[in-house]
């Protein structure tokens, strides 16, 4: 089995540092004093700096100490949390990803003039050492607050093959104050025996620092899980200032003072102890392993329902216990495989606050991006495809649909235009919306631009749904110039295309001088559904069973009378059915006693009649050929028991097709 190399794992973990960074900035914009968060922008500089040196990313290591250097000032009262400074940082934090990403890049230009920005901002200079000290020696209430702390550490043996080097941890301590330091070798190997590679020494250090046991924990957080670490807070009486210099060798002489030390630490540390317990039930796993692991629960599905298919048709009762156990066996690991699959939206959301905030940069509108639902949780893979329609719907409401802040006090709204992303569950499919309080979908200058390019004949006649996804054509803008943001046509048809392929829909409203609103409708996982297996003529299709409503028996005369209409009355309420007998062209007879399957999205329903209802089927989705995927009334397929193939149903494609049937019957009526 491969493993990662470490330069992978520092880029992973820098990656989340460099999120967690960028996410306390954007809290500060708009809270400047909050000092939790002024806290946490530099431990995250703080310890990216630190595990940049440690895995040989020097460039990145000094880059960033003036960024600390800076924000330490904030964090001491210094100098505030302005606007510029933020944007300063924000920018450098932009330089750091870059810097991880491609660490051998000349970048020698840019970073003059982002520390020059950095600088200017925090009221320092260029020259951080010197600018430190000059800032230690101006404030001198510091030692009020020091504290003694014992460390007893010791990295695993492979630490130094890793990339990392026990004096890099040494020098973070002794910046966070005076320490004195001792070496255990004890568990050095005779001189036969050691691996060159192996790492034996332990360590104990006396420190003295304001520090909380935090920050002193961050120092060691890349090799936390690995790692032995003791820390206890020596409280020694205050006498003593410093006599005479004892060496590190008396520290035992002091051990009747701590006498009771392990249950001193055991009390002093708890949290630590129960910090790293907490961490090291969290594994970290790559993404194609879980995507690997799901094609093997899939194969497991399918092989499960051959064998339930061959226990069925046998008379043997051990047989049929072994293939039931098995079955509820499968479920059970189904079920678990997709929760690991799942991931809350809100990981998706955090990446447009920057996005938001550019925008209102570039297009000097005032944005105020407002998120909902994002606890909902969605199939990773789906996830990580949707981040990119995502910007070009933002980017198009930013720019299309929100007003200057003239434009909106003159209409009578708040200069500030809203756009919400929401999130939320219905049914097996969730929908995502970006909707904005601007000025709405110009229908007239979409209808003239469409005529203009030959999408539609002149005066042609569309229903209003239509005239709204024509935006979705290739090469398709109202825009009046090309700029950075929109112009060239490709955004929206980058949108609807990705959401189809992810077995989707797109659809939109917009009410003039209110506001629009898209909302793309997604299946939950493209992995794994249940699904309800149904037969029409010699045909088995499998009808997702998140969209099923109810089944009911279509009697002949009810068939007869509703010949020409289509239209089944239910509960008081006139429901259109598609006949998938005819869809399909069997050319066979129906059966005898019919079933309607009546299937929803969102508030649209509609009846699919069958010849009969199999049952539930766990279906396992398996794409389209190239040959194949332009038929939109599947959305994929599936491997039966028998070895057979059964199509799914694109429910939403029948939708459509239902409606559109329901309109010419209303016409002709």
């Amino acid at each position: 089995m491969s493993t990662l190399d470490p330069i992978d794992i520092f880029r992973i973990e820098a990656g989340e540092l460099l999120e967690q960074i960028e996410q306390g900035l954007l809290d500060l914009e708009q809270r400047p004093d909050d000092r939790d968060q002024i806290d946490s922008v530099f431990r995250g500089l703080h310890t990216l700096k630190g595990s940049g040196a440690m895995f040989g990313f020097d460039a990145l290591a000094a880059f960033t100490h003036h960024c600390e250097t800076a924000f330490d000032r904030v964090r001491k009262g210094l100098a505030p949390a302005t606007p510029e400074l933020l944007a300063a940082v924000l920018a450098a934090r932009d330089h750091m990803r870059a810097l991880v990403e491609n660490a051998g890049g000349d970048y020698a230009s840019q970073e003059a003039e982002l520390l020059a920005r950095i600088c200017a901002a925090a009221e320092t200079t260029p020259d951080a050492p010197g600018a430190a000290a000059a800032n230690a020696a101006a404030p001198a209430p510091a030692p009020v607050a020091a504290r003694r702390w014992r460390l007893r550490f010791a990295l695993p043996q492979n630490a130094m093959i890793n990339g990392a080097n026990p004096l890099t941890f040494l020098d973070d301590l002794r910046d966070l104050g005076p320490c004195d330091i001792q070496i255990d070798a004890s568990a050095t190997p005779p001189l036969d025996e050691i691996d060159p590679t192996a790492l034996y020494l332990r360590w104990t250090v006396q420190l003295e620092t304001e520090a909380s046991r935090g920050e002193i924990e961050d120092v060691f957080l890349f090799v936390m899980d690995d790692m032995t670490l003791e820390l206890d807070e020596l409280r020694a009486p205050a006498a003593p200032v410093e006599p005479a210099p004892v060496p590190i060798e008396a520290a035992p002489e002091a051990a009747p003072q701590t006498a009771p030390h392990p249950a001193a630490s055991a009390k002093a540390a708890p949290d630590a102890h129960e910090s790293r317990r907490r961490t090291v039930e969290s594994v970290r796993v790559p993404a194609d392993r879980l995507d690997e692991l799901m094609d093997r629960v899939g194969e497991l599905v399918i092989a499960q329902s051959r064998l339930s298919q061959i226990a069925a048709a046998s008379m043997n009762e051990d047989l049929r216990a072994v293939s039931e156990e098995i079955e509820n066996l499968s479920s059970e690991l189904r079920a678990t495989m997709m929760v690991l699959r799942m991931v809350p939206v809100a990981t998706l959301f955090e990446r447009f606050r920057r996005l938001a905030r550019d925008l209102q940069h570039e297009t000097g509108k005032q944005i105020e991006l407002v998120t909902e639902g994002e606890s909902t949780e969605m199939d990773k893979t789906v996830i990580e495809r949707l981040a990119d329609p995502l910007v070009h719907i933002i980017r198009n409401s930013a720019d299309h649909g929100l007003e200057t802040p003239e434009e909106r006090l003159a209409a009578g709204k708040p200069a500030s235009g809203r756009i919400t992303l929401g999130a939320r569950q219905s049914g097996g499919e969730v929908v995502i919306s970006v909707s904005d309080d601007g000025r709405g979908v110009d229908r007239a200058r979409v209808r003239a631009k469409a005529e203009a390019n030959g999408l539609i004949a002149p005066g042609q006649e569309l229903s209003d749904q239509d005239v709204l996804q024509l935006i979705f054509h290739p090469g398709f803008s109202t825009a009046a110039k090309v700029t950075n943001l929109s112009g060239r046509g490709v955004g929206m048809d980058v949108v609807k295309k990705t959401i189809e392929a992810l077995r989707g829909a797109v659809d939109v409203t917009s009410q003039p001088g209110q506001g629009s609103e898209v909302a793309l409708r997604i299946p939950l996982t493209l992995a794994i559904i249940d699904g309800l297996l149904v037969r029409v003529g010699g045909g088995r299709y499998v009808i997702p069973l998140s969209a099923v409503e109810e089944c009911l028996e279509l009697s002949l005369e009810e068939d007869l009378r509703s010949r020409g209409r289509s239209l089944l009355s239910l509960r008081g309420s006139l429901v259109p059915f598609i006949r998938l007998r005819d869809t399909f062209r069997m050319g066979t007879p129906p059966d005898p006693h019919q079933k309607v399957v009546v299937v929803s999205t969102g508030a649209e329903r509609i009846g699919l009649v069958v010849d009969q209802i199999i049952g539930d089927h766990q279906t396992v989705i398996k794409s389209m050929s190239k040959l194949h995927e332009d038929v939109a009334t599947f959305s994929g397929a599936t491997i039966l028991g028998d070895g057979g193939v059964a199509l799914i149903l694109d429910i939403a494609n029948l939708l459509a097709v239902g409606q559109d049937q329901e309109a010419r019957l209303r016409a002709i009526a």
